[in-house]
């Protein structure tokens, strides 16, 4: 292949990458498409020396993960996100390998098949969230919790495959697996405490392109020896060379100047898997069950979280929400099937399958998360089925929510919410607190605040706390899209509750004025007025300095 072919295909894979974008699409699936059209229309007749480009750019995705994970944060991902990822993983592929076995599968594909429908895409969810300023809500951030469970599960199927060969899954086979996994673990951790931060501070931090050169060349020639010598793969190399830098102070820096890179070889990968589909001509006879497999993916997966999340007692809005983000599969299911291929688990087919099931579930997943509300909306009378009796003490609230009149609505109560509470409950006023996050609420309701645990963007949940009725609302989160809604009900209800909120910037800031906020604090410029106020003087009294510092951390 020469350059000409190779720009060409670049080329090709950027308008379609316009394309998706311009149509709200994910770029993933617009490289895939414009992997169709080379494939289709004859341009490169050999996919091999792409082929190899598409590697370096999936040892980079591992890469940068490994790179960007801290094991040690797993543990603070909640219940919720544990319980929900790995049950959704458990449930999907279960019912994803029988029904792989009843198309007539054989069952090891069967198996890689039902393993790729539980995947979903962190990337792609994590951008539609912010897009919808919905990444600190609360089913958006059970969702990246149990997404970050999702990546962490398929990093150890990863891990497994390469010593199983050939479908060969004996107990000696397994054991040995496991202790050369074992040995990696503890070779890059020894590494990553002893041996790289050191030599990395000695040799590399002063100068950034070189601190970046090296870092590449680590993962790059980590991985080789993990997919050689240790009879690993390049896609686990990867991960691990990542996480053996994950303890540098600079983890970040490299991250940055690295995902550039990551994201070009990545296309091609992504273009060599629609180019294989194309020229296999596999697409009209696999159509029938790729629909099946999306159908499942599409519905499936968010029932089976909605049932996970109601028998933890959230909401059926909360649950709703967090299980559309499960509706479409991950560029590791590609990733996993591609793995599969070449380690002849798998046959082409089965690939070209599971890309169908990526295009058609991106696709169709983008708008319906961009969507949600008024999906919700429309289902929300049926998915009262899911909920159960126990709503984590909200249903306490409802029936008291015609008691609280006149009352303080304080919604999140984290930083400055806690400031605010420990002020009102000087003053005696009533008042209850809306929060959702699992360790504010436990941390309160110990102290017998009057808490709510939801999300106050749920109109069940401002039911529950009578906004309406109340005297004065304070959110602290600054998200403009759940201040809105607020604002929104209130004006519906015809409520004289005052409204005052923060906000991220002044745009943001004038919107909420303009929608009948009575007073929007903003951080950034407040701070400024603030050390305005400390310093009008140009006097720096230490002594008032170190007494304002003490009360910040009363």
């Amino acid at each position: 292949m020469d350059f000409a072919q190779i720009a060409i295909v670049i080329v090709i894979a950027a308008a379609f990458g316009f394309i998706a974008k311009t149509i709200k699409q994910p770029l993933l699936v617009g490289y895939l498409i414009a992997g169709i059209v080379v494939g289709a229309f004859g341009i490169i007749n050999n996919t091999k020396d792409l082929k190899t480009l598409s590697q370096v750019g999936v040892t980079l995705l591992l890469f940068l993960l490994g790179l960007e994970m801290k094991l040690s944060e797993l543990p603070t991902i909640g219940k919720p996100a544990l319980v929900t990822g790995i049950g959704q993983i458990v449930f999907t592929s279960i019912i994803g390998y029988f029904l792989a076995l009843i198309l007539g599968f054989d069952k090891l594909p069967a198996l890689y098949i039902a393993v790729a429908l539980t995947f979903s895409s962190t990337i792609i969810m994590v951008k539609l969230l912010s897009e919808k300023k919905d990444l600190q809500s609360l089913y958006g951030r059970i969702a990246v919790g149990f997404l970050l469970v999702q990546d962490f599960v398929a990093i150890l199927i990863l891990l497994f495959l390469a010593g199983i060969s050939n479908g060969n899954a004996d107990l000696w086979t397994i054991f040995y697996t496991l202790v050369k996994a074992f040995f990696l673990f503890g070779l890059v951790w020894f590494l990553s405490k002893k041996i790289i931060p050191a030599i990395f501070e000695k040799y590399l931090t002063s100068s950034t392109e070189l601190l970046f050169i090296t870092s590449i060349a680590w993962a790059l020639g980590f991985s080789s020896l993990v997919a050689g010598p240790l009879g690993f793969t390049l896609e686990v190399g990867g991960f691990l060379a990542g996480l053996a830098l994950s303890n540098l102070p600079e983890h970040l820096q490299v991250a940055t100047r690295a995902k550039p890179l990551r994201d070009f070889f990545l296309t091609i990968f992504f273009v060599v898997l629609g180019t294989e589909l194309a020229m296999e001509g596999e697409f009209v006879s696999i159509l029938p069950q790729a629909l099946i497999f999306s159908v499942f993916v599409l519905i499936g997966n968010p029932i089976i979280v909605l049932i996970l999340l109601g028998i933890m007692g959230y909401k059926k809005r909360t649950s709703f929400m967090a299980g559309l983000t499960v509706a479409q599969i991950s560029e590791f299911s590609l990733i996993l099937m591609a793995i599969g291929l070449s380690l002849s688990h798998v046959a082409q087919a089965d690939v070209s399958l599971v890309i169908v099931v990526a295009v058609i579930t991106m696709t169709l997943s983008t708008y319906m998360i961009m969507s949600s509300e008024k999906i919700y909306l429309k289902l929300q009378n049926l998915l009262s089925f899911f909920e159960r009796a126990k709503y984590n003490q909200a249903e306490k609230f409802t029936k008291l929510s015609d008691e609280l009149k006149d009352h303080f609505v304080i919604v999140g109560c984290d930083r400055s919410g806690h400031v605010i509470l420990s002020k009102l409950l000087k003053s005696h006023e009533k008042y209850v607190v809306v929060d959702f996050n699992p360790k504010i609420f436990d941390e309160l309701s110990k102290k017998g605040v009057n808490i709510l645990f939801g999300d106050i963007s749920d109109p069940e949940i401002l039911e529950a706390a009578n906004v309406v009725g109340a005297k004065v609302i304070i959110t602290t989160f600054g998200v403009l899209t759940d201040n809105l809604r607020i604002l929104e009900y209130l004006k519906m209800k015809k409520s004289k509750a005052i409204f005052i909120a923060i906000a991220a910037n002044k745009h943001d800031a004038k919107r909420l004025y303009d929608e009948g906020a009575y007073y929007v604090v903003i951080p950034e410029m407040l701070a400024g007025f603030y050390l305005k106020a400390i310093f009008r003087n140009r006097r720096f009294d230490i002594k008032k300095l170190n007494s304002l510092r003490s009360v910040a951390f009363a």
